[in-house]
């Protein structure tokens, strides 16, 4: 049995030991002439288990072992990627030294803590190069600052290969976050005074930490602090515009404590913003490697004071976890509203109709939970009339029994103040006085779209009151046309940007309305708004799902 002094010396050589990171050397150049064909064992160079039993998926191996033979990945002209080596050869992985540290499953014949991998021929580059995944997990004889390492080493003719040491290192320094959560009555342009702080969990005490926090668009930290630094993401995909803040902290952070930022955190929100992210961890780096963090990567040095860590008294282990995150705020409300067309036309001419869709806020609909899942809404084709030609992101469909029309799709993240068309064009096979077709977003409970009354509209053909039957505005209505005509843009995207020209989709661009999702076809779509899952069941009714998980 090995002593409690033992233990923390050797502890101690493991954390200085492991203070580096990353992934094994790069792959090597060609040999020359008849010299051995150099390959890299790769693979993590480091694994750290918790005590907390937490160490990811079970079945999913921490170390994935390759061999980075000189070439590239990429197939040749043949499409196949070229062999380098032709011959016998082995891999022997050697995990002895984990007896009594860790349990270890290892790749190939495995006997015991040792295995080896055979093998004859060696392609260019490293993907195609796979050995097997190494899999640790702590066990009954686990303690804190246990270390030791695996060796991964290689031999045949003609090649030469450069070894692997991974190391590992069992209960070291492991930080929980303090939760967060939403005051009650909290709304869009507040301040939201954060409880940052964490609980070290491990069994080892840290030599400095670091705090790194984010927020999505609608937030933004308006304290600046000099041991911080700060990026901003302001173009590009909507979902992963926000801020990115690193905090660097000297000193000792003993096992079994709680911290907690000397004051709190603020976080100031938009007045458009709604279910907008902030999430924050810490992790124990030493100071030396912690200042590098600051430099470079578009981050911009703090400019006030230092921010603080001190000891926090009267919390529990329960006020901590592993994903400290909140969606905030919670209550903003936006409005979606959909405009009608209307049009006449003898029978065999062609009319164009442009189908308006925007949201007059104040929110956006930022959908960061569900990655930018698309919107739906239908369009019924009018009586007596065929659609020539559809609006991108629109797919023919059966809306119910006996109704033909089409599904249509708005991408999100969608802006606070989007604005988008969708130009149709009809033939009017037989005059049919008022023809109507409907169209409609799902009718569902929404407490953040309390008013859902303009959330129809209709096509409207031959009618006698273009302006009120069509519904909503009638504004960019139908006109008549002799032959069939583009009713706008409709060139790659779900539609054409109106008057704000501003819309959503993970593509970046807000003109379009494009990107983030296929164009789906028939019933079986979903609309993802703010947390909550509409279902859209044969198209013509919904079920409400209350959708609430954890932050990846």
């Amino acid at each position: 049995m090995r002593s409690s002094a033992f233990r923390a010396a050797l502890g101690l050589a493991a954390a200085v030991a492991l203070s580096g990171g990353g992934l094994a050397a790069a792959a090597p150049a060609l040999a020359a002439d008849d010299a051995p064909l150099t390959v890299a064992i790769t693979g993590e160079n480091r694994v750290d288990l918790s005590l907390q039993g937490d160490n990811g998926d079970a079945t999913e191996p921490q170390v994935t072992l390759r061999l980075a033979a000189p070439g590239s990945d990429e197939p040749g002209d043949d499409g196949v990627i070229p062999v380098v080596h032709q011959g016998d050869y082995k891999i022997k992985i050697d995990a002895t030294g984990l007896k009594g540290v860790a349990k270890v499953k290892l790749p190939c014949e495995a006997s015991g803590l040792t295995a080896e991998c055979a093998g004859y021929e060696i392609n260019a580059g490293e993907d195609y190069n796979r050995l097997g995944g190494i899999r640790l997990d702590v066990n009954s004889e686990s303690a804190a600052g246990d270390f030791g390492s695996i060796k991964v080493t290689g031999e045949g003719e003609g090649v030469d290969f450069t070894p692997l040491t991974t190391d590992v290192l069992v209960g070291g320094p492991e930080f929980l976050g303090h939760k967060l959560a939403e005051p009650k009555g909290f709304k869009a342009g507040d301040t939201y005074e954060a409880p940052v702080g964490f609980r070290n969990v491990g069994g080892m005490a840290a030599d400095g930490a670091v705090l790194r926090f984010h927020g999505s668009r609608g937030l933004s930290f308006p304290d600046s602090y000099g041991n911080c630094a700060y990026k901003a993401t302001t173009d590009g995909p909507l979902l992963r515009r926000g801020t990115d803040a690193i905090c660097t902290f000297p000193g000792t952070y003993e096992a079994g404590k709680a911290y907690a930022l000397a004051e709190p955190l603020k976080v100031k929100t938009a007045d458009f913003a709604l279910y907008d992210i902030v999430n924050y961890g810490f992790s124990a780096v030493a100071p030396a490697k912690a200042k590098a963090l600051l430099d470079g990567d578009g981050y911009t040095p703090g400019t006030g004071a230092p921010l603080t860590l001190k000891e926090a008294t009267g919390t529990a282990p329960a006020d901590y976890t592993r994903y400290a995150e909140l969606d905030l705020p919670s209550t903003t409300t936006y409005d979606l509203v959909l405009t009608g067309a209307s049009a006449k036309g003898a029978a065999g001419s062609t009319v164009k109709a442009e189908i308006g869709f925007r949201n007059d806020g104040p929110g956006w609909l930022s959908a960061l939970r569900s990655g930018g899942e698309p919107i739906a809404f239908t369009v019924e084709v009018p009586e007596g009339a065929t659609v020539t030609k559809a609006a991108d992101r629109c797919n023919s469909t059966t809306i119910e029994e006996g109704v033909k029309g089409y599904l249509c799709w708005v991408s999100t993240p969608l802006l606070e103040d989007a604005e988008l068309t969708f130009p149709f064009e009809l033939r009017i096979d037989k005059v049919v006085k008022g023809a109507k077709g409907k169209v409609a977003l799902p009718t569902w409970e929404n407490p953040n779209e309390p008013e859902q009354s303009n959330n129809t509209a209709w096509i409207v053909l031959n009618g006698t009151d273009d302006g009120q039957s069509a519904g909503g505005s009638s504004d960019g209505g139908a006109s008549a046309s002799p032959s069939p005509s583009a009713g706008g843009d409709t060139s790659g995207s779900s539609g054409t940007s109106g008057n704000s020209g501003s819309s959503g989709g993970d593509s970046g661009d807000q003109g379009s309305g494009s990107g983030g999702g296929l164009a789906l076809t028939g019933a079986g779509g979903m609309l993802l708004i703010g947390g909550i899952a509409v279902v859209v069941l044969g198209l013509g009714a919904a079920v409400v799902l209350v959708m609430r998980r954890r932050a990846a």
